[in-house]
């Protein structure tokens, strides 16, 4: 009984570190894909010299990534915050 209880978690530690490392590649993929777009862009506007007016600007590329989103923490608000101790 003790012995099918380690192994279980043994296997389960193993199968959790493996999609740990699974996902921060697909991170890490992400962050590689977005810094090579925007590097691409630069390129394009360094050899352009110039600056886009309304119609010309690709408003497309400025939208947010919305695989990035579900790694971005939850920022809790601050309720206790007192803008009386301020003007003091």
């Amino acid at each position: 009984m003790q012995r099918t209880i380690i192994i279980l978690l043994v296997f389960c530690s193993l199968l959790f570190a493996g999609q740990d490392k699974d996902e921060n590649k697909m991170k890490q993929k992400r962050v590689d894909k977005q810094i090579k777009e925007e590097m691409e862009k630069e390129k394009k506007y360094a050899k352009e010299q110039t600056f886009y007016s309304g119609e010309n600007y690709d408003l497309e590329r400025a939208k947010v990534n919305e695989e990035s989103l579900s790694s971005i923490p939850e920022i809790e608000d601050d309720y206790e915050f007192d803008m009386d101790s301020v003007y003091d």
